[in-house]
């Protein structure tokens, strides 16, 4: 059985309306793993010149990326060194360093107002890497574009308005995380993996590339490696789309576990799509019926996401877990 489908996105775009049902269709089965495959429209000089800035930087000193620290950020902008992130099933930290940015808000803007915290603007190493800000932050809108497109596919399929995720993730706290998982052997111990199991946090991820195999989802059928065809994006579904469909759309669980037949480090940039931190996210009534009676009450975004930090060990003044 294939898990995981590669679907058209610019299918659902441009197509007939059999083509688009198809492609409705084809993400619900898929998305029972919470993964996808889509072809995409991304331009691939720019996530050569991404990756290339990124690893740039990810091979400076210690003492240097720790200029990039944003501090009180919680994990949500700037650098974030080893062995901090942690996921909520374990009690040992992930064998990853991360880069983490996100988008300004217009000037004024109420959500800036009331969330301070969740709106840093990108905060990148432009001193240590010249001109990164300005790949990086395209790098963010072309994505975001990508998973607002994809979005509406999503939507169609759960019985709503193909416009339904639109205004939610407008001015959301989406944010884009560059993951360098060094090699397995410099580890500090063999309890270590890249990333524990565990299930995101937003509306959808995105992964467009990453430099090595490792990112593994859990299916009914036990742990399969995700390979998507060449020029394929991977999405995979978070908390926050389980919440709002029901749980007809599940989270898609996963891990990042060194593959023994390509030792060495791995370099991923994955997206998360979030809506503003005051939705209010509560199953549709599409996803509602007897058969399948309401599972989670309605929370708000921001509370969600705070919780789920606090899980994973990225609240600086109360960690979860200390090295």
């Amino acid at each position: 059985m294939d898990h995981i489908l590669d679907v058209d996105l610019l299918a659902f775009e441009s197509g007939t309306k059999d083509q688009r049902k198809a492609v409705v269709e084809a993400v619900r089965r898929s998305l029972q793993s919470g993964f996808v495959y889509t072809s995409h429209d991304l331009s691939e000089s720019l996530l050569d010149d991404a990756y290339g800035m990124l690893a740039t930087f990810f091979s400076l000193s210690a003492e240097e990326k720790q200029g990039a620290v944003v501090p009180g950020s919680n994990g949500q902008a700037g650098y974030t060194g080893l062995l901090v992130e942690t996921a909520a099933s374990s009690e040992t930290p992930d064998w990853k360093e991360m880069l983490n940015w996100g988008a300004e808000l217009p000037a004024g803007h109420p959500l800036g107002d009331r969330f301070p915290d969740r709106y840093l603007g990108p905060h990148l190493p432009e001193d240590q890497v010249p001109g990164i800000t300005k790949v990086l932050v395209e790098f963010y809108d072309r994505v975001l574009d990508l998973q607002r497109r994809f979005l509406r596919v999503i939507a169609v399929g759960i019985g709503c308005h193909e416009s339904f995720f639109d205004t939610m993730i407008t001015n959301g706290t989406t944010l884009t995380r560059a993951i360098h998982y060094p090699a397995m052997e410099l580890a500090p111990g063999q309890e270590h993996v890249w990333a524990a199991e565990h299930g995101d946090i937003n509306l959808i991820t995105a992964l467009p590339r990453a430099t090595a195999r490792g990112l593994q989802v859990e299916t009914v059928d036990g742990w399969i490696d995700a390979v998507p065809p060449d020029g394929s994006v991977i999405l995979n579904t978070g908390i926050m789309l389980e919440l709002i469909t029901n749980g007809l759309i599940p989270q898609g669980i996963h891990r990042v576990v060194a593959d023994p037949e390509q030792p060495g480090d791995r370099y991923s940039v994955v997206q998360f799509c979030h809506p503003t931190p005051w939705t209010i996210l509560s199953p549709v009534p599409s996803c509602i019926t007897p058969e399948h009676p309401q599972r989670f009450a309605p929370i708000e975004a921001g509370d969600l996401l705070a919780q789920v930090l606090w899980e994973i060990n990225l609240i600086e003044d109360g960690r979860r877990i200390e090295k």
